[in-house]
């Protein structure tokens, strides 16, 4: 008969999020496909609560979920790219000035005089509270794409996204090896140089350090990252099979038209008023895209390796992006007031219930994705002390 420890253990197992491997690992392409619903989502609005709700949410998956992989440290970079984003759209609101009117001065520079071919472009003069706090919603707004771009970042493999490419694309496999392995093998590899001189007493900042550290670190991040696409390529990666001029034809239409409608669509989804035919070109484009892919796919001679499977859990990861992003579109056709506060007259941003709960909905990969191995052992350790205490 089961203890009472052991029932409760049991269910805390089946609760909770199963140990990340080889197996069970999430496809790189539900993280994107996550953090772009989180970014159609803050492109839908520059209500600056629901903006950091959605900062909030990447953060909190990326902090559950990421990993002790070099690539999976960029998350700061992006937030510090964000907040340069911000800071720089005030400077230009400050010194170029802005077509909002208002009529709480903060403050008055000096005005360059501008000639008659320049007018409308105004440099220095009257700044208004007004036109601060617009240029802050719409930096804050750029700031959180750039975060969730980096939340994808972080949590995606990329070399697992690599090996999910189509047969179709295995031609530049090699090509794309050498881009997505060199950042982070120079990133190991400053942070190896940097501990080996300070462990012998030798400066790690300054000019004349930087200088002895950037020359061996770009010289050996393009070594082994030279050395794997080699290794590919001795293993046959990128072979491809004869097929008939009109089916080659017909994947480079396809293929082509259907990138073209993809990017399309997806600009349509994140401009203000390409909602309505956004959603319709994407659709056709991924469709086309698709069918050019497989086709191209033919020209492949090789099998691959354990791929990735889409299993419940990816589902529900990228399904939540998804959500997060159909609810906002669909709040913004409702009440586009809530999702764009006003700064003329200058009002207090309120945040709107209902969508700030369906953001919420983005932090299912914090619950349903495979905890990283150290992650869980903290959980553990954290689980069995408590039973002790």
């Amino acid at each position: 008969m089961t203890s009472a420890p052991g029932t409760a253990r049991l269910l805390r197992r089946a609760l909770y999020a199963p140990e990340a491997g080889r197996s069970n690992a999430l496809p790189a392409g539900a993280w994107w496909l996550w953090a772009l619903g989180l970014a159609t989502a803050a492109s839908r609005t520059t209500n600056p609560l629901l903006l950091g709700l959605l900062v909030g949410v990447a953060g909190y998956v990326v902090a559950a979920r990421r990993t002790d992989a070099p690539w999976a440290r960029s998350y700061g970079a992006f937030i510090k790219l964000g907040l340069f984003v911000v800071a720089l759209r005030l400077v230009f609101s400050v010194f170029l000035g802005s077509q909002i009117p208002g009529s709480h001065t903060v403050f008055t520079l000096p005005e360059v005089p501008m000639p008659d071919w320049a007018q409308g472009v105004r440099i220095g003069g009257r700044v208004t509270a007004e036109q601060l706090v617009f240029s802050l919603y719409d930096g804050m707004k750029l700031a959180t794409l750039l975060i969730c771009v980096g939340a994808a970042n972080s949590l995606a493999n990329p070399a697992r996204l690599l090996k999910s490419l189509p047969g179709a694309l295995y031609e530049v496999g090699v090509a794309v090896v050498v881009a997505m392995t060199f950042a982070p093998n120079m990133v190991a590899d400053v942070v190896r140089l940097r501990t080996a001189r300070r462990l012998r007493g030798r400066p790690t900042g300054g000019v004349k350090a930087v200088a002895q550290i950037g020359l061996p670190v770009l010289e050996g991040a393009l070594e082994r990252s030279v050395a794997v696409a080699a290794s590919m390529d001795a293993r046959g990666y990128g072979r491809t099979a004869q097929v008939p001029p009109a089916v080659r034809h017909t994947t480079n239409v396809l293929t082509l038209g259907g990138l073209l409608g993809v990017c399309a669509g997806t600009y349509g989804l994140l401009a203000a008023q390409g909602a309505v035919y956004g959603l319709p070109v994407l659709l056709a484009g991924l469709v086309a895209a698709m069918a050019g892919l497989r086709l191209g796919g033919r020209r492949s001679v090789r099998t691959r390796y354990r791929p990735d499977r889409w299993g419940v859990r990816a589902w529900l990861v990228a399904g939540s992006g998804a959500v997060v992003a159909a609810a906002m579109i669909w709040a913004g056709s409702l009440d586009p007031g809530a999702l764009h506060p006003g700064v003329v007259p200058l009002t207090a941003p309120v945040l709107p219930l209902w969508p700030a709960a369906a953001v919420l909905v983005g932090l299912a990969p914090a619950l349903v994705a495979p905890v990283p191995p150290t992650a869980l052992g903290l959980e553990e350790h954290d689980h069995r002390g408590k039973e002790q205490a």
